[in-house]
């Protein structure tokens, strides 16, 4: 399994635009679908794989391994790639028969076989459910209406707080209170899903909700604090700047790799709602442009991850993820509103991940590099998914800059 490496071009045509770098990310889009086929486990669930494709020991399953392999088959199903049912089919009964709490309702975090790993009921978890829900609709999958039924239900429930208009995070099994943390990446991937769902089923109360969302994080934060995007809230929605957990899922500060994410849904919502006149790209812009200017490191490439509150480095790690992020929101520009830098740093960041996080002779994307811009293993085991890095090379082949679903099976 060997991709080539990317071919030489024309500097006078955008990328998007010519038939070899399309072609080539193609390519890398089948090599990525052919290394995470080992996923599937014999019976229910998945592995998580080595760097090798080997299935890791671990047998502790998170409910986003399970969704976010449901998305990007599904997506890969749409695109017309071969042989993806089986991911799409194995993770649905999973999520229904495993993940589901038919108790309580709602899903658990983590599983180990037939036993609960990890009780909590996340919003993070329960929007990569209804994101997995959605594109297995739009790939016809006839389990698909209920799951989009439960999972709607429970975030009605117990996640959407109406009055501010946002996504609460966490509450124990039987939906007491865990903690009252806020945070913004839960929200975010909400505005994902929720857009999603949009696209899967016409209904407006999805799209409103996202629009909520990002008036909150894109409309009122992000220009109140230097276009960048603070994590960490209390529970009446202030920001938290004292507020640091986990370092790779909960660190302090800000993450560009989220404002990336934030800035292509913003514009996919405007697009949706028929590209009225706002200053939605405008804000869109602002808000990648100073990620890009934060984040990516002079001296050795690539974004780092994390900063403080006035965009000085804070965890200077390099992930593959922030690079496929800034590719997305990049791609979506080009193809609407495009200036100079934004194929400039298109061409920069391909180039960058073609060299530094593409696995070339096995397939897949190393999730980290060290200093020296090598493939390493700090915080990741192995390749842990599919998703971001599959979304990067099928967002720039998709020719809209939303319902990629339906603009992916017709390109």
């Amino acid at each position: 399994m060997t991709t080539p490496q990317h071919p030489d071009l024309d500097d006078s045509v955008s990328w998007l635009d010519q038939p070899a770098h399309r072609d080539w990310l193609l390519r890398d889009a089948r090599t990525q679908f052919d290394f995470f086929r080992a996923s599937l486990r014999d019976g229910a669930g998945f592995h998580v794989l080595d760097l090798d494709g080997t299935a890791l020991p671990d047998s502790v399953q998170q409910l986003h391994t399970t969704t976010r392999l449901i998305h990007s088959y599904a997506l890969g199903k749409l695109a017309g790639f071969a042989d993806c049912e089986a991911i799409i089919d194995q993770g649905m009964a999973y999520l229904w028969s495993h993940h589901r709490d038919s108790a309580h309702g709602g899903y658990h975090w983590a599983l180990d076989g037939d036993e609960v790993a990890d009780q909590r009921k996340l919003a993070y978890g329960h929007v990569f459910v209804l994101l997995a829900g959605a594109s297995a609709k739009q790939a016809g999958h006839p389990d698909a209406d209920r799951l989009i039924e439960d999972v709607s239900a429970a975030l009605d429930r117990h996640f959407w707080e109406e009055d501010h208009g946002l996504f609460a995070d966490e509450w124990n099994r039987d939906w007491t209170p865990f903690s009252d943390y806020r945070g913004m990446n839960a929200n975010m991937h909400g505005v994902e899903a929720l857009l999603t769902a949009h696209e899967a089923t016409g209904r407006e109360v999805y799209l409103d909700r996202a629009g909520r969302i990002l008036d909150v994080f894109m409309g009122r934060i992000a220009p109140e604090h230097g276009w960048r995007l603070p994590e960490h809230y209390t529970q009446d929605w202030r920001i938290d700047r004292d507020y640091a957990g986990d370092p790779m899922f909960r660190p302090a500060g800000t993450t560009p790799g989220h404002s990336f994410e934030l800035a292509r849904l913003l514009l996919q919502y405007w697009d949706l709602r028929g590209r009225p006149a706002t200053d939605a790209p405008g804000i869109a812009r602002k808000v990648m442009e100073q990620a890009l200017a934060d984040a990516w490191d002079e001296a050795r490439g690539g974004l780092i991850y994390t900063l403080d509150f006035d965009g000085r480095p804070a965890i200077r790690s390099r992930y593959w993820w922030p690079v496929t992020e800034a590719i997305g929101v990049l791609a979506a520009f080009l193809k609407f509103a495009p200036q100079a830098t934004d194929e400039a740093w298109y061409r920069r960041l391909w180039s960058f991940a073609d060299s530094h996080f593409i696995d070339h002779r096995r397939g897949g994307w190393f999730p980290e590099i060290d200093s020296d811009g090598k493939p390493t293993s700090i915080q990741f085991g192995g390749k842990p998914d599919i998703y971001h890095a599959i979304q990067a090379v099928l967002f720039p082949l998709a020719p809209g800059i939303s319902r990629m679903s339906s603009s992916l099976a017709g390109a």
